[in-house]
């Protein structure tokens, strides 16, 4: 997450109590989806199973499930990290609270959306670009066995 959106809420590593939305953990889970939020104890299991995390160290979803449980709306709403969650559901999986971070993680794109954070475009685009790589690893496995089993 950019450095910017963080000081406005964040001075010298502390959060500022004032500048937190502290109903937004409850709209998360008020909203179809997010209603698991208040599960997670950061325990991190979603953060060391994840694919995207793995590629990029940086991306962590624990922070985000963090940062919706502390009430910071703006920066969570603007965070480009949103968007790179592959929809994969291998935190899901691995959750031990059930948490369902992806499902959170669609419920915070559509706040960003509603919210006018984001525009739909970006919802739009990033959901065409998830089921685009699923179709991707389908079609190219296929070929892949193909080619390497000599089944048709």
């Amino acid at each position: 997450m950019p450095d910017e959106n963080k000081s406005s809420v964040i001075n010298n590593g502390v959060l500022k109590y004032e500048d937190l939305d502290h109903g937004f953990r409850e709209l998360v889970a008020n909203t179809p989806g997010g209603e698991k939020l208040a599960n997670c104890y950061q325990c991190g299991t979603c953060t060391a199973g994840c694919p995207v995390s793995e590629l990029r160290e940086s991306y962590s979803p624990k922070r985000i499930l963090k940062m919706a449980l502390l009430g910071m709306k703006e920066q969570i709403l603007t965070s480009p990290e949103l968007w790179q969650c592959t929809q994969c559901h291998v935190c899901v999986a691995h959750c031990p609270q059930d948490v369902r971070c992806a499902d959170i993680i669609r419920v915070l794109r559509q706040l960003a959306v509603g919210g006018g954070y984001v525009p739909q475009r970006l919802y739009d685009e990033a959901e065409r670009i998830d089921v685009d790589l699923r179709e991707e690893r389908i079609k190219l496995t296929e070929e892949l066995c193909k080619q390497n089993t000599g089944v048709k």
